[in-house]
């Protein structure tokens, strides 16, 4: 399904589109979300929360999205976070020269490797400018995508907005393991923005400068990382891991442990309650892997990495980079800050080891919106909807009188009413013909319909209406709490 119809239907709808678009100076690569783009995307971010968030356990904070310089000196992000640029001798523009070399190689292309082979590969690949077809480049240097920014009236005090979240939770974890009174493994999980200053944003969502994420960080004791909570629930569950060189394959999290597929049970663990998660979004399993990353693939600070990646029409999307980040990140916190970062365990004392899921909010929006999307010919024309699961869809129903008059709106709004307070997510709506606003709501993967008719008067039942099937059947007023929660269920 090609990417352009995604994007026209959420500019016809207001899903999501860019940021300040009225003015011809907005940059490129930040994104608003309307008010149905929200909704959905609200709920992408709740059901992340209840899956994983409150199943597990796991602590949630909400940090400054604005850190001082000296937080990322201890993170290692004003030296290393670079990303390969090169420029277009013809047209002067600049581009990924990672991005570049792979799109022409058909392969991926390390952006850890020196500027010195990135050169040589775009000569080896007689690379052209995509955006002149120009074929001559200068050479490739290093860009720091940190944005910088001044507080305070002088402009001396130098900070940065977060590259990532996570920072925020490495900075926090000594006086978050002092209150919770908990033991090691420690999870804390943040939903929010992160800020890159990427060179090309791109794909609308899958490339922006401002990033929604949501981030767990698990915190261990590294000698006890086949000490898995509940591991005995995924044992038997196949991950569909993409080992170096290979093609995906699944395989139980018993046989990864087992193999050293993976570093131990706690990982093996967490991979299977991402993957869980990503079936409960309607991703079909055929559709997921977890690739593993080399060492010239990896972060920085990663010991072991799993791209989690999901096939779109676009290809494959990686959408959570699954980092064992080992005593990194709080080793440096200790350093830079001169404050204790160790905990003492069983008469021990040490730095723990964190092993990170960090998903994409808005990649993970737009991979949902590219798995649901669903165009059909009806007669002489086409029917377009997204098929939500039940837990994302942006309404579990609309609520439609099929005219205005007779006391139809009246009694419609009453029921209408009555299922806000009964805690349904729904909406009202009493224009244009009654085809047509089944329409627009299935175009958003509204997950049923209501409509009041005269019928309703006579004996209190309504129509209900299946968003994906169509079809139709009487329903008494009165049980429609129960029936909603049932067909939901069944979703």
């Amino acid at each position: 399904m090609p990417k352009d119809e995604i994007v026209n239907l959420a500019l016809r709808r207001a899903l999501f589109y860019p940021a300040a678009q009225i003015y011809g100076s907005a940059a490129s690569g930040f994104f608003d979300f309307g008010p149905l783009g929200e909704t959905i995307r609200r709920k992408v971010i709740g059901l992340w929360r209840k899956q994983l968030v409150e199943k597990e356990g796991i602590l949630e904070i909400f940090g400054a999205q604005i850190l001082p310089e000296d937080v990322f000196k201890a993170s290692g992000h004003l030296k290393n976070f670079n990303d390969p640029i090169v420029q277009c001798k013809k047209c002067n523009s600049l581009h990924r020269a990672d991005k570049l070399i792979a799109a022409k190689a058909s392969g991926i292309v390390p952006e850890s490797l020196a500027t010195t082979e990135l050169d040589k590969l775009i000569d080896k690949h007689a690379v052209k400018c995509p955006k002149c077809n120009g074929k001559s480049f200068d050479k490739v240097r290093k860009f720091n995508m940190m944005m910088k920014v001044d507080i305070g009236a002088t402009g001396k005090q130098a900070a940065y907005l977060r590259p990532e979240t996570c920072q925020s939770i490495f900075c926090d974890f000594p006086r978050l393991f002092k209150t919770a009174r908990q033991n090691l493994p420690l999870a804390i999980a943040q939903a929010g923005s992160s800020f890159r200053n990427e060179i090309a944003p791109r794909n609308t969502l899958l490339r922006e400068r401002e990033i929604g994420q949501m981030e767990i960080e698990i915190f261990f004791n590294p000698d006890k990382i086949n000490e898995a909570p509940d591991f005995g629930e995924v044992q038997n569950y196949k991950l569909n891991l993409m080992l170096l060189g290979k093609k995906p394959k699944p395989i139980s999290c018993r046989e990864a442990v087992q193999k050293k597929l993976v570093s131990g049970k706690l990982i093996a663990y967490y991979l299977a309650r991402t993957q869980q998660l990503y079936e409960a979004y309607g991703i079909p399993l055929e559709k997921m892997r977890f690739r593993e990353l080399d060492k010239d693939e990896r972060a920085f600070y990663a010991k072991e990495t799993w791209d989690f990646e999901v096939e779109t029409d676009l290809g494959w999307i990686e959408l959570i980079a699954c980092n064992y980040r080992t005593d990194y990140d709080l080793k440096g916190h200790q350093e830079q800050s001169r404050q204790k970062m160790a905990v003492k365990e069983e008469g021990k004392e040490f730095i723990p080891h964190v092993f990170e899921l960090s998903a994409g909010i808005d990649r993970t929006f737009y991979v949902v919106l590219d798995n649901s999307f669903r165009k059909e010919k009806r007669g002489k024309g086409e029917r377009i909807y997204l098929k939500l699961p039940a837990k994302i869809a942006p309404y579990d129903a609309g609520i439609y009188p099929l005219v205005k008059r007779d006391g139809l709106a009246e009694i419609a709004k009453k029921i209408f009413t009555q299922l806000l307070d009964e805690e349904f997510d729904v909406f009202y709506d009493e224009k244009g013909s009654i085809g047509r606003r089944y329409s627009r709501a299935d175009e958003v993967g509204v997950f049923g319909g209501i409509t009041i008719d005269y019928q309703t008067k006579e004996d209190g039942t309504v129509t209900y209406r299946y968003r994906d099937s169509m079809k139709q059947e009487r329903v008494k007023a009165s049980d429609l709490p129960s029936f909603l929660r049932k067909v939901k269920k069944k979703a």
